[in-house]
């Protein structure tokens, strides 16, 4: 796994690194020849372009400049003011450095000599703004902005692309759109979500030193990036000695009459990820037309009110329904009325392994005034349970009725809930343009999928591959964690594959369904092989 940190910690990281032995002044030049490899190794690199500002990412910049020179390269740096003029005491030793080699300078161009520079370059490294940009980008970095943006050139964008906020995510106004990120030290969680998906290309992490390993993670880092190896343990077991009720069985309980689908598409998507059997369990209005939709789950009538919602009295029929299965999902277009909410209290006091989203997580919140932290014992239970949230339904959880913006607000709503909670067994899948997979021990994010993924019912899909997961692990000490963070993964992966099929802007939810199968089983080889060896 990969560790993020945040900003904060990175400036803890560079202090401690400094006391270990390696400079400031060495950590910028091995900044610096880190951003001009990254260059070099793009392939067919004749003319670059450095675009420096006034701090240490610039200093960034006249070093990898200088690097790149030495090399062969044909380097220009642009910058807002002559070296001669920079205050900072290092920014100003490495830019004399770089002139003083012969790198040529470009002093305040116009917009128009700048556009005409940028237009012969074959990579631009863009140095303008560091980890410490906040706010809104001022003169002339906005107007250098737009030309990096404007140009043919391959841009790679050192630390952070500038105009991003590295800690949020987001970008205020004008924001460098790279081909790559060459980021140093750690992750940031800027970097992954939000905007930053959309503008810093390809990752690339420097550690700068050999001690940066133990340093990182000595700053307790926010949260772990997943790589593949990561699920080994996650793999379900391949075997032939299995019946339909070893392979796990799922109970979904959710709909309306209002809201069928939701339901319908949980249930299906947990029988596409690998349960041997699944049952359907609804309002009786809701359950007539579901069946026509699902040839091969039973649907189980409930007790209804005239609206088509689950009453009080469905909490029996469901309870037992939920002592026979491996791990049972609800919520998924149930409504949050008072007799959906005693249907989830009564699954809650159940020890079978549950997944609650959507209306589910709702009624949550009404149980507890949506302050879900201050009275952990509604949903503290011996076995294992996931909330899967989005930022909207994570907000009205912990007292943010207006949810939480960004990837780092979902973690430490994520965490409230775990650290009141206390207990091993929960997880929350805090979902958004990155999703976090928060236990007590641990948060993790998988690789998020593609923006067609942001449409109607694919949450309820990810639901019912999550229940589907823990099922097919009952019983098991598992990472709860890890185990929510495998089934994101293959649900990214089957959102990449069904925009193969009909395109990024035509998915639904029913064509992630349709290939959870293929998703998993692509990703369960790459898990179990990862030099790209399959089994024959």
């Amino acid at each position: 796994m990969q560790p993020v940190l945040n900003i904060d910690d990175v400036k803890r990281v560079e202090v401690a690194l400094t006391r270990a032995g390696v400079s400031v002044s060495e950590l910028m030049h091995r900044a610096g020849f880190a951003a001009a490899r990254e260059a070099i190794e793009l392939g067919d690199v004749d003319n670059v372009v450095v675009l420096v500002g006034l701090g240490n990412n610039g200093g960034d910049g006249w070093v990898a400049a200088e690097a790149l020179h030495g090399r062969g390269v044909n380097v220009r740096v642009v910058s807002p003011i002559d070296p001669d003029s920079l205050t900072g005491d290092l920014a100003h030793q490495v830019a004399l450095s770089a002139a003083r080699a012969g790198v040529p300078v470009t002093v305040g161009p116009s917009r128009d000599e700048l556009s005409e520079l940028l237009a012969t370059a074959d990579v631009v490294l863009d140095c303008m703004l560091g980890t410490g940009f906040r706010g809104e980008v001022r003169s002339p970095f906005d107007i250098w902005i737009e030309c990096v943006n404007a140009c043919p050139a391959r841009v790679v964008s050192v630390d952070v692309p500038s105009g991003l906020s590295a800690q949020t995510g987001r970008a205020m106004g004008a924001c460098v759109v790279a081909d790559m990120t060459v980021t140093m030290l750690s992750l940031k969680p800027g970097l992954l979500a939000d905007d930053g998906r959309d503008v810093c290309g390809a990752i690339v992490v420097a550690p700068l030193a050999e001690q940066t390993e133990r340093l990182v993670a000595n700053e307790d880092p926010i949260a772990w990036r997943t790589d593949l190896a990561d699920y080994l343990d996650a793999v379900p077991t391949r075997t032939a000695s299995v019946d339909k009720y070893s392979r796990g069985s799922v109970l979904v309980v959710g709909g309306s009459r209002l809201y069928t689908g939701a339901a319908i598409m949980a249930a299906r998507a947990a029988a596409r990820m690998g349960a041997g059997y699944v049952t359907l369990a609804m309002p009786a209005s809701a359950a007539a037309v579901a069946q026509t939709h699902l040839l091969e789950i039973p649907v189980v009538p409930l007790s209804e009110d005239p609206e088509g919602v689950l009453t009080a009295d469905a909490r029996e029929v469901v309870r037992k329904l939920a002592e026979r299965s491996s791990a049972v999902l609800v919520g998924p277009g149930m409504r949050s009325s008072g007799g959906c909410s005693a249907v989830v209290s009564a699954l809650l006091e159940t020890s079978v392994p549950l997944v609650v989203d959507a209306d589910g997580l709702n009624c949550i919140s009404r149980l507890t005034n949506g302050e879900l932290p201050k009275y952990p014992e509604v949903i503290r239970r011996d076995a294992p349970l996931v909330l899967t949230p989005h930022r909207g339904e994570l907000g009205r959880l912990v007292g943010c009725p207006d949810g939480v913006s960004t990837l780092v607000g979902q973690l430490d709503a994520a965490r409230e809930i775990v650290w009141a909670d206390g207990g091993s067994e929960l997880a929350v899948v805090a979902k958004g343009t990155a999703t976090a997979c928060v236990s007590v021990e641990k948060a993790v994010l998988p690789k998020p999928g593609p923006a067609a993924l942001a449409t109607a019912g694919s949450g309820d899909v990810l639901a019912g591959m999550m229940a589907s997961v823990l099922a097919q692990h009952a019983g098991e000490d598992a990472d709860w964690a890890l185990l929510a963070a495998y089934a994101c993964e293959v649900h990214a992966y089957a959102g990449s594959l069904a925009v193969e099929r009909v395109g990024s802007r035509a998915v639904m939810a029913g064509d992630v369904i349709d290939v959870i199968g293929i998703a998993a089983d692509a990703l369960d080889e790459h898990v179990a092989f990862p030099d790209g060896f399959g089994a024959e």
